[in-house]
């Protein structure tokens, strides 16, 4: 599997992709590999604040429930509801369609947020 280069990481295997003022987070492919079988998303509503490192929602699969914790500071600005009705998306295309938020930034991203090349030699890639 290869990682988007434009993309940085987290050691909870979280990715964010920075455009302007707004972040989009979603979960890496070694994430939803290790899930297996991804049956719900519980995400927040527009509008909630997040803080570097604060769960915001979960994933569940068929093996187990897994928080997703924020890379970013700021407000969800946006939702992706493919997610609500077809969480398998998740599965298909983890660094594509099934993004999970957009959050615009309140603070400077944080520096210790890994490069795709970091990323892979964490996960042992």
């Amino acid at each position: 599997m290869t990682y988007p280069e434009q993309f940085k990481y987290t050691k909870e295997h979280e990715w964010v992709s920075i455009e302007g003022d707004t972040g989009t987070i979603g979960i890496t492919f070694h994430a939803q590999q290790e899930l297996g079988d991804i049956v719900y998303v519980d995400l927040p509503k527009t509008g909630t604040s997040v803080d570097v490192g604060q769960s915001f929602g979960s994933v569940e699969s068929v093996k187990a429930v897994s928080d997703i914790y924020s890379p970013l500071a700021g407000e969800v600005v946006e939702v992706n509801s493919l997610l609500s009705e077809s969480p398998e998306k998740l599965n298909e295309d983890p660094h594509g369609a099934a993004w999970l938020v957009k959050v615009r930034l309140s603070s400077p991203v944080d520096a210790a947020l890994m490069s795709a090349a970091d990323y892979q030699a964490y996960i042992g890639e």
